[in-house]
């Protein structure tokens, strides 16, 4: 059995105003929600026990996943009363894996904003092969100016976790997914606002411990806009477009270009959809068209109307600034 701990809490600042009334991980991607296309990779990987670690509109996972039965999970939930950053939040989540003391089964702790699709097998792997404390995937960048960087020696083992800088020694970055040996979780302090980024990494490096990196350039992607989640979802539609079955489509409508509808969707005559994320329930009435937007569910969009870039629902419609 391998154990998992997914980081949920997170209010997606830079998605508003679609995380107005939704979790970032709730948002839909190619029809299911961010965190259901991870819960699938984590289960092909072995993981059996899932903890989701929330903060930020907590009650709306559990009416969705339940216990998790339903995908042949174990699915448990843990709320931060106040943000704690993501060691806290590990720390926290990590109660409900109920963890025998001495224990030495991999806890794979992955980012609910971080679509990728390594080989999370591999990762687990490598993890035990080489007796680690922490195990990163770590995926090459064109431009790393962006972001934290990783190097690591011959043998893969992290030498460094290096801040943001205008002339980085390496491409290689943290892609957001780790194993854990479950001593590491020990180590961090309870109810307390952690990183383990900036603060658990670093510290374990400079111990000795070993941390070690799986490099794979697989597809990854951080969704934190509305650009990545619209692009998130093209990716995983493979084609023009992916509907939901409860969804009614008129013969004359048009979807291209990777759009999603969600379920129990109307689709009038002569609408073009295309480059698009349709939540649940919406409404498209004859003659509209709509170019690389977001709509929320249950959005009702009179005939003829034209929405192009932009978020839409029935109180507000406001640019995503593409």
């Amino acid at each position: 059995m391998t154990l998992g701990i997914l980081l949920v809490g997170g209010m997606g600042t830079r998605l508003m105003p679609l995380t107005r009334d939704t979790p970032k991980p709730m948002l839909p991607i190619a029809g299911l929600p961010v965190t259901e296309h991870q819960l699938m990779a984590a289960k092909r990987a072995g993981i059996t026990t899932i903890v989701l670690a929330t903060s930020y509109l907590s009650d709306v996972f559990t009416p969705y996943f339940g216990d998790g039965s339903q995908w042949g999970l174990d699915v448990r939930y843990a709320v931060e009363e106040s943000p704690l950053g993501t060691g806290g939040a590990i720390k926290n989540a990590a109660a409900a894996l109920n963890l025998k003391a001495g224990s030495d089964e991999p806890i794979v702790i992955f980012n609910g904003d971080v679509l990728s699709s390594h080989n999370l097998a591999k990762q687990i792997q490598e993890h035990v092969a080489h007796n680690a404390d922490v195990t990163l995937h770590l995926t090459h960048v064109e431009d790393a100016r962006a972001y934290g960087c990783v190097p690591v020696d011959e043998s893969g083992r992290v030498t460094a976790f290096l801040e943001k800088m205008e002339n980085p020694i390496t491409n290689t970055i943290n892609a957001g997914s780790y194993v854990f040996h479950p001593s590491v979780i020990e180590t961090i302090a309870a109810n307390t606002v952690v990183s383990v980024e900036r603060d658990v990494f670093p510290a374990l490096v400079t111990a000795g411990k070993k941390i070690y990196g799986y490099i794979e350039d697989a597809y990854w992607l951080d969704i934190g806009t509305p650009r990545a989640l619209l692009a998130g979802s093209k990716h995983l539609v493979y084609g023009d477009f992916k509907v939901d079955p409860t969804s009614t489509i008129a013969a004359s409508a048009k979807l291209q270009d990777g759009s999603s509808i969600g379920a129990g969707c109307e689709v009038g005559d002569d609408v073009v959809i295309s480059g698009s994320i349709v939540c649940a329930g919406v409404v498209i009435e004859t003659g509209s068209e709509i170019r690389n937007s977001f709509i929320a569910p249950n959005s009702h969009i009179p005939k003829d109307s034209k929405i192009i870039g932009n978020y839409y629902s029935n109180e507000l419609i406001s640019p995503l600034n593409l």
